[in-house]
């Protein structure tokens, strides 16, 4: 397609995604629940005492010159990673990790009580506990500037960081030879006391064969996502529900496409829920990197946010990220029709001819209950697979 045709499907595509957005969340009452939720940030504090030089430097992000070390009160975040070939064939992995400080804000009782309130469950009702207990990563401070060593399989010393404003460090990391199972194991070098996802895996993915890129919320998890009230339940206190059927279709898929296959679960949930997703995903489905967004640490309102706005804009960036890491891969994209994923799909498929060899979206049959019914018109998905190959 010639460069001016895609320009102008994309910006097509992008607002017909950017009106669907709005008009469920005006429709569904997005606004009106964010503006009520109590203003609870993992950013409050950071920026006292001691670690104020140390929050100063993290502006500057991994050329930060003075990091912090770890103290024995942090809590430490390592995602799992896939392993890519770079130039000249030498194997590397973009490694994400995160630091918070354990004690959470002192108005963590507000916003319990407050989530409660909106669900309509009663003060002190035993749910409070489980909501106590999930918003803990939204109510953790932040430590920014901290550089995290990990233990890469036993056969190597990473250095990761030094995290920015947010807590979060990228790293992008030569590694030595994979392991025969092809799987390394790698583990946090933190002191004594501290806490959190000390362990990680990174799985190591040959250029070529097949792999799949996967949406989370509606398409492998019921959360709902054009309800603010149920969001708020799926992720704080009902049990995470896989989409019936999915877990057995990804199943399926595995087997087709070998286990060596690479999984990628791309959502525009916040790296808050990291915890959260990682165990949901490891019950559920075959093993994979999550994706999430990170642009910063997001109060509960931001949650809802992230979930509804700038959704399509969000997946693309992160996809041809992975296509940058497995250019020769055949990939299967999953999605569903809540959310923008006709549309980024489409736009990656326009971008990068051939790449994508199968894209499945999910039809949310039940449409009143996320969302306005426009979402699931034929027009729609034909404006969204614009010059796409059927």
């Amino acid at each position: 397609m010639a460069p001016s045709r895609r320009r102008t499907t994309a910006r097509q595509t992008r607002v017909s995604s950017d009106r669907l957005e709005q008009r469920t969340r005006s429709e569904c009452g997005f606004n009106a629940a964010e503006s009520s939720l109590s203003s609870v940030s993992s950013n409050q504090g950071i920026s006292r005492g001691r670690h104020a030089i140390t929050t100063l430097l993290s502006y500057l992000g991994s050329s930060n010159p003075l990091p912090a070390p770890l103290e024995k009160d942090d809590v430490v975040w390592l995602l799992d990673n896939t392993a890519f070939r770079g130039p000249g064939g030498i194997w590397q992995a973009e490694f994400v990790a995160a630091a918070f400080d354990r004690a959470p804000s002192a108005r963590v009782v507000d916003i319990v009580g407050d989530i409660a309130s909106k669900l309509g469950l009663s003060n002190g009702h035993v749910e409070e506990r489980t909501i106590e207990r999930r918003i803990a990563p939204f109510v953790m401070q932040i430590l920014p500037g901290r550089q995290i060593k990990v233990d890469f399989d036993g056969v190597a010393r990473l250095k990761l960081g030094p995290g920015g404003r947010n807590g979060i460090s990228s790293d992008l990391k030569r590694l030595p030879k994979p392991p025969r199972d092809m799987v390394a194991r790698s583990n946090a070098v933190v002191p004594r006391g501290a806490t959190g996802m000390l362990e990680m895996k990174t799985v190591y993915a040959e250029p070529e064969g097949w792999a799949v890129i996967s949406d989370v919320d509606d398409t492998i998890k019921v959360t709902q996502t054009s309800d603010p009230i149920g969001i708020l339940r799926s992720t704080f206190v009902s049990e995470p529900e896989p989409v019936a059927g999915m877990p057995e279709l990804y199943a399926y898929i595995q087997t087709v496409i070998t286990n060596s296959a690479p999984f990628f679960y791309l959502s525009a949930s916040p790296y808050n829920l990291y915890p959260f997703l990682r165990r949901f995903r490891d019950n559920y489905y075959p093993h994979g990197e999550l994706i999430l967004r990170d642009a910063s640490w997001l109060t509960v309102s931001g949650l809802l946010s992230s979930l509804t706005l700038g959704t399509e804009k969000y997946k693309i960036d992160r996809m041809r990220k992975i296509r940058r890491w497995f250019p020769r891969r055949k990939m299967i994209l999953i999605g569903d029709s809540t959310q923008s994923d006709p549309e980024a799909y489409g736009e990656i498929c326009r971008m990068f001819p051939g790449w994508i060899k199968l894209i499945l979206i999910r039809k949310v049959a039940d449409i009143a209950a996320v969302g306005i019914e426009e979402k699931n018109e034929p027009a729609r998905f034909e404006r969204a697979f614009t010059r796409v190959p059927r």
